[in-house]
Order: structure tokens, then C-alpha cells, then sequence
């Protein structure tokens, strides 16, 4: 059978094509941009790659189009498979029929830690011998590939809140019908697609109202929206998970560096370890990650003592280089809550060195100005912020980060972005790009320009 997938080199896609490759489909896609890295795994996987939108990509006709939500009406393939009457779904369609039926799956949902949250459990479940199936919206760098099959009924799904095609408008996450539900956090995003925080509560409503009575879910305890969602209705048992409060499940570093963890179930025995991660944020990924394991199997010992051999994420606070005493990060942080927790993090790892952050405001909800007020608190950690303004930006962008006063750089241009920070940067400075797209490759820009300026004249 021959699928031909649209969009194919965004990260959710790009695992559909990884497990239709491993299931022995014959799998073919486009992109309007066929790029890295998912670009490279799919070649690895031997998946033929078309750019653009020729029409041509559909002769011969495939068995199915598997149509992503980047894609919409208008579109010179999407307007064939319409007029020809091609056989289609929407990725997470095709993932429910074809791979989840009859498996025992883990929905990672929330606003912020999925692809953390989903990485860890589904490393906790690999190191405990469960062999699982997992679609994650990363790298995780315990793993080959972002996607795989598994040997098991259980898989781990990253579970998005995003719509799931231009003809589904309904969240990615109602399609997966799963048994364990972790539920990380809920703030207003993706303004493209709702109106208002209101409107993502009804989705997760959806979503609580598909997983069985003989399930699990498993909620961030101090979240008052997700109080509201479950006060919405839930058939299904509930067990809360935080950091130093009166929860089913808790956690708690074990030491002033943030190198060691403990956690518990209630009145259950603490365990501990020691990890490679930082940041109070991802101490709750990695306790929900714990509390969704036992529901395999898994003890809570057991999978703490799998958090001491995890690698973490590729884009989550990833230090990419070392130019002499300057320490370069990748972080896909682009909502304010998330960029506020990751300097928190990188803070308190590294006390007493200057904490420098490059900003590309790229998310559609950032565009439409909808995170403008929070902007500047959240970047008001950083002693330095270099801010990509993207010229189709208005004034009230520029006026929102006023407050970060002469720690501000407000800059329009990739290459002129990289030289003022060469140029202001000293010892010691920990430097964390902030981006979920690719930043003018500044990241990468700036280590070659700090090399050079380290070795001197030729």
C-alpha cells in the first residue's frame, strides 16, 4: 500500500512516515520546504521527499493522502486529491486506525512539557524492557528517530491541542482514545485556532470524556484551569501530581544544584537519583512521566532510576557549543511561561554567570500580539536580550518591551542580531536562542563568528 503524505517535514508528519515505513508501507511526501532535521531522518528511513506542490507528486495515484494541518484549502495537491476523489485522512486519523487500535496508549497533553514529558515516559518504559511505541514532536535523544512502532502494546503519543486538519477542526488529542492520560499544564496559545482559553478547556472536555473508567488521569495538581476541565466532567479515576504540596504524587530536588531528585507516591517510599535535566518545570515532567509508568507496570524506583540515564530533547535548553568560556543553547521556548521557566532553570544552574537570551518571535499567537503584555516579565530574568523583529511586526510589539530597558537589543536583521552579540558577550555568559523555527541559522552564525574571533588573525 502506498501512502503519499502532505507536509511531510513537520515533526508530527514526519513520525507518521517513520511508522508507515516500519508497518511496510510504501511511503512518499512533500513539503513546501523539504529541511532539516526531519529532512534528514526521513532519508535515513529511504522516504522518497518531493518539493513544493507540482500535482505530478499524486501520478500514480497513492493508496491514501495523509493530509497535515499546515495544509489547507487552496493548495494545488489539496485542490487534486479533492477534484480526483483521492482516499485521504489527517495524520492523526490515520495514526488511530492504523497503528493505536488495540494498544495501550499513553496521551501526553498540555500547554507546555509535552515533548519532555513524552520523551521521558517513553524511555522510562524502553529501560524497563517494554520494548514501547511511541510518535514524539522532538528529537529525544535516548532514541534514533522521533517515531517507531515498538514491539509491545504500549505506545506514547506527544498529544497536541492543535487542530488536526483543514477539513477536522477538532484537537490533534481526540483521535487517540487513550488509557493514561497525563495532563501537564493549560494556558491560552495557538490564538490562530481559539479564541480564547474557554474554547481549549472544551477540547480537553472532549479529550476526558473518550478515556475509560478503567484508565488513569493524571493532572497537574496546581492548575486551575485543569481543575476547571475536570470539574467539566471525568469518568475515568484522577490522581494529581506537583512540587511541595499535599498531591498523590510529589517531588522535590535533593540537593541546592538541582543534581539530584526524590519522589513519591502518597505514602509510598521516596526514591532517588541523579539526573542530567535542570528546572523546576521539568522535575514536574519528569514526576508525571514516573506517575504514568507505574500504570504499565512500572515502579516508582524503578523509573526514577531511569531519569538518572536520560540524554533529554534536541531545542530543549540543548547546549550546542562551548566557544571558549561562553556556553551556546537551542531552546524552543516561544511562549512567555516557557521562556520565564527556562531562564529560571539555566539560572539557578549557573549561578553568578550573565544569562544572555536571543529571541525570534516566530508563533502564530506572537504575531498576533496576544502574548505582548507577558513578554517582557517573562524575558525579565536575563541580563541581556537580543529580540528578532520581524519587519510585518507593529509599534505595540516594540512598546511591550520597553521595560526591559537597556538590557534590550531590537534588531531586524539575522547577520547585524549575530554581530552585536559577538561583539557584547564576555566570559562566563551562558547565550540561549530561543526559537521553534531555525533563527536565520544565528545560533550557528554565532559560534563560527566567536571560533574566529577566539583563534585570532590567520
Amino acid at each position: 500500500m502506498h501512502i503519499h503524505i502532505l507536509g511531510i517535514c513537520g515533526t508530527f508528519m514526519g513520525g507518521i512516515a517513520a511508522l508507515a515505513k516500519a508497518a511496510g508501507y510504501r511511503v512518499t511526501g512533500s513539503d513546501a520546504n523539504v529541511y532539516p532535521p526531519m529532512s534528514n531522518q526521513l532519508k535515513r528511513l529511504e522516504v522518497e521527499l518531493i518539493e513544493g506542490w507540482d500535482v505530478s507528486q499524486l501520478d500514480p495515484a497513492p493508496d491514501c493522502v495523509v493530509i497535515g494541518n499546515a495544509m489547507s484549502r487552496g493548495n494545488p495537491v489539496v485542490e487534486a486529491v479533492l477534484n480526483r476523489g483521492l482516499p485521504y485522512r489527517s495524520g492523526p486519523q490515520w495514526l488511530a486506525e492504523h497503528v493505536l487500535q488495540g494498544r495501550h496508549v499513553f496521551a501526553v497533553a498540555g500547554t507546555h512539557g509535552k515533548t519532555t514529558t513524552s520523551s521521558m515516559l517513553a524511555w522510562i518504559l524502553e529501560d524497563a524492557g517494554m520494548k514501547p511505541g511511541f510518535l514524539i514532536g522532538g528529537s529525544p535523544a535516548n532514541f534514533d528517530f522521533s517515531a517507531r512502532l515498538g514491539d509491545s502494546r504500549f505506545f506514547v503519543v506527544e498529544a497536541d491541542e492543535y487542530d488536526t486538519a483543514f477539513f477536522d477542526k477538532r484537537a490533534k488529542f481526540v483521535h487517540y482514545g487513550p488509557r493514561t492520560v497525563i495532563l501537564n499544564n493549560l494556558e491560552f496559545d495557538h490564538a490562530d485556532i481559539y479564541k480564547d482559553v474557554d474554547a481549549i478547556l472544551w477540547q480537553v472536555h472532549q479529550l476526558l470524556r473518550i478515556v475509560p473508567g478503567e484508565g488513569r488521569v493524571l493532572v497537574n495538581g496546581r492548575d486551575a484551569n485543569l481543575a476547571r476541565a475536570l470539574a467539566m466532567g471525568c469518568w475515568t479515576p484522577v490522581e494529581n501530581f506537583g512540587l511541595k504540596g499535599d498531591f498523590d504524587w510529589t517531588a522535590e530536588f535533593a540537593d541546592p544544584g538541582e543534581r539530584r531528585i526524590r519522589m513519591w507516591r502518597r505514602d509510598g517510599a521516596p526514591a532517588d537519583t541523579g539526573w542530567k535535566v535542570s528546572g523546576g518545570h521539568n522535575l514536574e515532567n519528569a514526576l508525571a512521566a514516573v506517575a504514568a509508568a507505574q500504570s504499565a507496570g512500572v515502579s516508582v524506583s524503578r523509573a526514577v532510576d531511569s531519569l538518572a540515564r536520560f540524554e533529554g530533547v534536541k531545542r530543549r535548553m540543548e547546549r550546542t557549543a562551548t566557544v571558549g568560556d561562553i556556553a551556546i543553547y537551542d531552546d524552543f521556548a516561544h511562549h512567555p511561561t516557557a521562556i520565564r521557566r527556562s531562564l529560571e532553570a539555566i539560572r539557578r544552574q549557573h549561578p553568578g554567570r550573565r544569562v544572555v537570551v536571543a529571541l525570534e518571535p516566530r508563533s502564530n499567537t506572537m504575531k498576533m500580539g496576544v502574548h505582548n503584555e507577558q513578554l517582557a516579565p517573562a524575558l525579565g530574568g536575563a541580563d541581556l536580550v537580543a529580540v528578532y523583529r520581524p519587519a510585518d511586526f507593529d509599534a505595540s510589539f516594540d512598546a511591550a518591551l520597553r521595560g526591559l530597558a537597556d538590557r534590550l537589543r531590537l534588531i531586524d536583521d539575522y547577520d547585524r542580531l549575530v554581530e552585536i552579540l559577538a561583539d557584547e558577550l564576555r566570559a562566563g555568559d551562558q547565550v540561549v536562542f530561543m526559537s521553534n523555527g531555525g533563527f536565520g541559522a544565528c545560533r550557528q552564525k554565532l559560534t563560527l563568528e566567536l571560533q574566529r574571533r577566539q583563534s585570532g588573525p590567520a
